[in-house]
């Protein structure tokens, strides 16, 4: 099995598990919830194609939902999250030369282009996963404010993660 595809099953059960099993729990004021399982989305190989970005995406996303038992909303985040990908990595993407195995990480491109398109990606992930779960605009203000606290929050155990547990490749 390749060396990639390995990875990338362990980074899926593991951030799936850390998810409904830790993070699940952490709601801080009611108006924090960290949603790391979004990691798994931004670290596929940039050569990754476009359908298959959206059925991992919706195989995560069903995945959180079977476990949290809700109606489909996360899966609607992952697989919209999935669809801008491509178009994110294709205006974000450094000019230098980039493998098609390359994953997408804090020390291989760089803090700032990292942070740069780990935020636009927790961002689209979590306005829409907020708005789909409340269902209404007129809570737009709590929806973007909760939103915003989580997204701080997600970014923050993101780029932990990235200085912990990546290496540098080149």
């Amino acid at each position: 099995m390749n060396n990639v595809l390995v990875k990338n099953i362990i980074l899926f059960v593991v951030l799936v598990l850390l998810q409904v099993g830790v993070l699940n729990q952490v709601q801080l004021g009611g108006f924090i919830n960290p949603y790391i399982y979004i990691l798994f989305i931004i670290l596929l190989p940039v050569g990754t194609p476009g359908w298959l970005t959206l059925v991992l995406s919706f195989v995560l996303g069903i995945s959180i939902d079977m476990f949290c038992n809700s109606p489909g909303i996360h899966t609607s985040a992952t697989v919209f999250a999935g669809f801008v990908r491509p178009y994110l990595l294709s205006s974000l993407m450094p000019r230098e030369t980039v493998e098609p195995t390359d994953t997408p990480n804090i020390r291989l491109f760089g803090t700032g282009w990292f942070l740069k398109y780990c935020l636009v990606m927790v961002i689209v992930h979590h306005v829409s996963l907020f708005m789909v779960e409340a269902f209404k605009f007129s809570s737009l203000h709590l929806i973007l404010w909760r939103a915003l606290l989580s997204i701080v929050f997600t970014m923050i155990l993101i780029v932990l993660s990235q200085f912990l547990f990546t290496r540098n490749n080149k």
